[in-house]
């Protein structure tokens, strides 16, 4: 291409819905890694309870790459202008998005049996950084629910499909994130507990 060639103007710009959206998953991925890396300093500190992660995490880990498979299917259909799969894979992730949420609920609730607590005198470090980390990530988790809701009403009014993707692409990629966050919390928590 000739230097002095010039690109339209559309082309180079970027989606301002799509810099933002990485702006918002670079500040997570930067509060994540304080949270880890405060989690290693603050364990060789002492005081550190151990004790056995929930089971209900790996089954977590689970929902949420299944979660993944049915956003990417939902993604691909609104590309092949296929409504009813992009309907139907769409509701099949907010299912397993909810589930994931659940399954925290139930991780928390085990950890309580456990008299592994948030805060308070009978707290300790180890505890807390769990609730942190998962609390943290359930969070970011109902926002992505959120989109995805929004997605799921603009595509009941026909409003997601091959010419107006920029709605599901975003939830796409962030819903991805998420997943992918979560994988690394749980070998995280693996790796270091």
């Amino acid at each position: 291409m000739d230097i002095n060639t010039k690109v339209p103007t559309e082309q180079r710009r970027v989606n301002p819905l799509k810099f933002m959206l990485v702006l918002l998953i670079v500040s997570i991925i930067m509060m994540f890694a304080a949270f880890t890396s405060a989690y290693i300093v603050r364990r060789e500190e002492g005081n550190w309870l151990e004790f056995n992660l929930p089971a209900i995490l790996l089954v977590n880990t689970v929902v949420i790459v299944l979660s993944s498979i049915f956003m990417q299917w939902a993604y691909v259909s609104a590309k092949r202008d296929n409504m009813t799969s992009l309907k139907l894979a769409l509701l099949l992730t907010i299912v397993a998005g909810s589930a994931f949420l659940v399954g925290q609920w139930e991780g928390w609730g085990q950890l309580v049996q456990d008299k592994v607590f948030f805060g308070g005198s009978t707290a300790n470090p180890s505890g807390s950084f769990l609730y942190v980390l998962t609390g943290v990530h359930a969070f970011h988790l109902i926002t992505g629910l959120v989109f995805l809701i929004i997605v799921v009403i603009s595509a009941l009014k026909y409003k997601v499909h091959s010419k107006n993707l920029t709605r599901i692409e975003l939830c796409t990629i962030y819903w991805h994130f998420l997943g992918a966050l979560w994988i690394y919390l749980y070998v995280f928590l693996i790796l270091n507990h």
